[in-house]
């Protein structure tokens, strides 16, 4: 580990990060940017009094580090959802119908048959 960050390659080997990991990373490293706005927000705003309960405590920033972890594996996990959701092929052919008005009053013939016996008529 210690060697790759120095710079060292084997010889034949590619150490290139793979797609999806880079993907990852970047979308979990955006997501905890988010949560950390989100928490600021809400320190800020002081919503339910969370800003007296964190800061007039001695454990506060554990409250706070508590919540930013926990919203940060949630928006982290939104993130990449999203991120992999975009990642499908786009299909440039025609989806649906035309949209060529459909003549609906003209009755079409259709031949009924009944399984009953017919009834006497009056």
């Amino acid at each position: 580990m210690i060697l790759v960050l120095a710079g060292y390659r084997p010889a034949g080997k590619d150490m290139t990060m793979p797609k999806l990991i880079r993907l990852y990373i970047r979308n979990v490293l955006i997501g905890f940017g988010i949560s950390a706005i989100f928490v600021a927000a809400l320190i800020a705003f002081d919503v339910a009094g969370l800003r007296h309960l964190m800061l007039g405590s001695s454990a506060g920033w554990m409250a706070i580090a508590m919540m930013w972890f926990a919203n940060g594996i949630v928006f982290a996990g939104v993130q990449f959802g999203l991120a992999v959701m975009a990642l499908r092929e786009r299909d440039d052919t025609p989806r649906g119908g035309t949209r060529a008005p459909v003549a609906t009053r003209i009755p079409a013939p259709v031949r009924a048959t009944s399984a009953a016996a017919p009834r006497a008529r009056r």
